[in-house]
């Protein structure tokens, strides 16, 4: 069993909260302790992804030795598929693993995974969801889900603003956890003004938490083929009840 995770000393939300009003939205270095960041890296690394994708306006979960099994036609008819939607609507893809729906479940394995775990632990704790009220000044914030993400070369995931009905979605985060990554990498936290500009654009930083208010027009820039490393992050939703 993964030792309990807590929020960084020295995190004030309530000095943070103007600058998360201002915008909507906040980038937060330095969420964990150091130590506890590394593990779940490494915890990351270990994931059992899925392939998470669209086409033909169709969502799909597949396995990746599935996928590698795929006859090569197949496999350049899908591609085909997540190109053409791309060029027009929401599309995405990259690799997943559904974290809340397994600890929901009751489906613990604990091991190289446990530190995956207590991040699902942590951000459906009062400390945390405490936190979040203060930031946000939102009395509402009562649980929080999660997947593991996994961007490599050619991922991405098109314009979209998290609205959808009946989900009590409150505010989305995304937890980083790649120790070194470079802008012209891609796999940026691009939101998008009203007249089509990207207003803002958040690196994906280790060890931080990006926050920002639902509904908020955003993308994540496709990786680029040369990046060094994979793009590793939690992310999720607030909700209310």
């Amino acid at each position: 069993m993964a030792r309990a995770l807590q929020l960084s000393r020295g995190l004030d939300p309530a000095r943070l909260r103007p600058a998360f009003e201002r915008f909507g939205r906040l980038h937060l270095p330095g969420i964990l302790p150091v130590r506890d960041a590394q593990a779940i890296h490494a915890a990351l690394l270990a994931a059992p992804y899925h392939r998470s994708l669209t086409a033909s306006g169709k969502s799909y979960d597949i396995a990746l030795d599935t996928l590698a099994a795929m006859p090569p036609e197949r496999r350049a008819e899908l591609e085909a598929a997540i190109l053409e939607g791309g060029k027009t609507g929401f599309q995405y893809q990259f690799d997943a693993w559904r974290l809340s729906d397994l600890m929901e479940a009751g489906q613990r394995t604990g091991g190289a995974l446990a530190p995956l775990e207590a991040v699902y632990d942590l951000i459906n704790s009062e400390g945390f969801l405490a936190f979040i009220r203060t930031l946000t000044g939102d009395p509402r914030c009562a649980y929080a889900d999660a997947q593991a993400t996994r961007y490599r070369p050619g991922d991405f995931l098109t314009a979209h603003d998290d609205d959808v009905a009946g989900k009590k979605r409150l505010y989305a985060m995304v937890l980083n956890f790649t120790p070194a990554w470079r802008p012209d990498w891609g796999g940026l936290l691009a939101f998008h003004d009203a007249d089509g500009h990207v207003s803002e654009a958040y690196t994906p930083t280790f060890n931080a938490l990006n926050i920002f208010r639902v509904p908020q027009q955003h993308a994540v820039t496709q990786v680029a083929s040369f990046a060094g490393a994979e793009r590793l992050s939690i992310t999720g939703w607030i909700r209310e009840r």
